[in-house]
């Protein structure tokens, strides 16, 4: 996952001050929120949030990201 430095608080920051983090979410869609020097929450817009998906999709679109990466093997081995 990309993140940009200005999207990135502290849970104490968090804790402390909640309307700035609610602004930066504005401003950036999310904000990964973290403890202990590692990323333990995204905090997400109503309007940006990443839509669910069904297993049925998952599996659509990992089977795409495959058949992608190894098309040349997979060709090779048709033959």
């Amino acid at each position: 996952m990309y993140m940009s430095e200005r999207q990135v608080v502290s849970i104490t920051e968090a804790n402390q001050n909640f309307s700035a983090v609610a602004r930066k979410v504005d401003e950036r869609k999310k904000v990964v929120v973290f403890k202990n020097n590692q990323p333990k929450y995204i905090v997400y817009s109503i309007e940006s949030m990443p839509m669910e998906l069904s297993n049925d999709e998952i599996i659509d679109i990992a089977a795409k990201r495959v058949l992608k990466r190894y098309h040349k093997a997979f060709e090779e081995l048709a033959k």
